[in-house]
């Protein structure tokens, strides 16, 4: 069947607006954020409601077309980049459509944007815990296929760990309604674990009842300066021995790292005296509007101080100040690319080996690239460090990026035998396909690949991302 005849049918289930085909206005949705891929489409689709979803999956499947989701567009591995997809864009799809105070859920459409799910939790007096640079953009539906992590993760867990239920269409455009919101229900085999972290290759999520917390009425923000990063491990202890669960996020960034926020982010200045190897931003939260969480925070830094685990630290004053402190870490992505090239790994290990990573990692690739300057910073408290490079000053951006794999190749080498993840939180999609192949083992392989094929066995959800070619 031609692609005319498919584009037919989906305006008459759409209507002409619910279908774009214009290549100036498919144009922005053809490529990820850093441009590392450039895809084709016949059509952008914009259903209303799951019911179009599904009628749009099964003319896809019916026309032997590929079917991809779009929320953000903020993916960094390209597994939102179409490849002769139709693009599924689910940003009409974006309601909160319910909350339950007292069972702490709220069900929601896969289109609606992080910032407005965190901000209606907190307008019911709830919290919803999943925090990230892309917020302001990024949709949950996104968040979800991606099992996205954040800063929250050392308390309460990826995203994966905040979904009670889910609502998906499947390859054959069946609607599986697993809009459950239980937090007991051992009734057979789990399903929506197969499509958390699945990046849309399994089915297509349309809605999610998500898990709530007790709003944190006290908070306390500090930042610390460390000689090292095993001194910032050994304050990760510190504050994860004295405050338990209170300790809501533990951020550990390079020297290197912070400088260049300073220098290249209007109002990023770090509060410390003097330079130090490793900074710490810690941030302790209560239900308790009366817990003196500042009292705590400085028994920690007095502690750690004592053992000479930090060299000066800071506990902010005021809102302001705290969002001043978290400005500095979250500057650092958008500072690195105003140094040139970047080559950047998303990565974790097991947390007790954080420090000696960065250590061997930085000494690997700076024999590699004589020059090269690491950009370190990450989830301390859960393993999952960036180790960004940015180019030597003065080198030439493209001979830099020709390094590219083989500086990929070593550092995923290095992590995985220190029993460590290639993709900590950004997913696989096409960009580690290869390395999908390289570390995961052929039982590994053959049950992903028996799982795709029995819920899509045309291979039209998302085809070429996750799972690396066989053969």
């Amino acid at each position: 069947m031609s692609t005319d005849a498919l584009i037919k049918a989906l305006k008459e289930a759409l209507g002409e607006t619910g279908v774009i085909t214009d290549a100036a206005d498919l144009a922005p949705h053809l490529v990820e954020e850093r441009g590392l891929y450039q895809g084709t489409s016949p059509a952008l689709v914009k259903p209303a409601n799951t019911e179009q979803v599904s009628e749009i999956v099964k003319l896809c499947a019916a026309h032997n077309t590929p079917a991809i989701a779009h929320g953000g567009n903020t993916g960094l591995v390209g597994a939102g980049v179409p490849d002769g997809a139709v693009i599924v864009d689910f940003s009409r799809m974006n309601k909160i459509v319910s909350i339950d105070a007292v069972n702490l859920t709220m069900v929601v459409e896969a289109g609606a944007i992080l910032a407005d799910v965190q901000r209606a939790a907190e307008d019911a007096g709830a919290y919803f815990p999943l925090s990230l640079g892309a917020e302001g953009s990024c949709r949950i539906g996104g968040n979800l296929s991606t099992n996205a992590g954040g800063v929250h993760v050392v308390r309460y867990g990826n995203a994966r760990q905040l979904v009670l239920g889910l609502e998906v269409v499947l390859a054959d455009g069946r609607v599986w309604d697993g809009l459950r919101a239980l937090r007991k229900d051992n009734t057979g085999y789990q399903l929506k674990e197969l499509f958390l972290g699945a990046e849309g290759t399994l089915g297509l999520i349309t809605r999610a009842v998500l898990r709530l917390y007790p709003k944190p009425l006290s908070k306390s923000v500090a930042f610390a300066g460390c000689a090292s990063f095993d001194h910032a491990l050994n304050l990760f202890q510190v504050a994860r021995g004295r405050a338990g669960d209170v300790l809501m996020a533990c951020e550990a960034m390079s020297d290197f790292s912070v400088a260049i926020a300073e220098k290249h982010i209007e109002g990023t200045q770090s509060p410390l005296e003097g330079r130090h190897g490793c900074y710490v931003l810690l941030e302790f939260g209560s239900s308790d509007p009366q817990a003196d969480l500042d009292a705590l925070m400085e028994k920690v830094l007095g502690d750690a101080f004592e053992d000479m685990v930090i060299e000066d630290a800071v506990i902010a004053q005021s809102g302001a100040q705290a969002e001043s402190l978290w400005k500095i870490r979250e500057a650092i992505p958008e500072a690195q690319k105003k140094e040139g090239g970047s080559i950047k790994h998303d990565v974790a290990v097991p947390v007790s080996k954080t420090a000696e990573m960065i250590a061997r990692a930085s000494e690997l690739v700076e024999k590699l690239i004589p020059g090269v300057r690491v950009v370190a910073f990450g989830h301390l408290g859960d393993g999952n460090i960036h180790f960004n490079l940015s180019q030597p000053e003065n080198a030439d951006k493209a001979e830099f990026l020709g390094h590219w794999h083989a500086v990929n190749e070593q550092v995923h080498d290095l992590v995985v035998s220190m029993g460590g993840s290639f993709s900590a939180e950004h997913g696989v999609g096409q960009l580690k396909t290869g390395e999908m192949a390289r570390f995961k083992s052929e039982v590994e392989l053959d049950l992903m690949r028996t799982l795709k094929t029995a819920l899509d066995p045309q291979n039209l959800l998302n085809p070429g991302k996750v799972l690396p070619p066989k053969g």
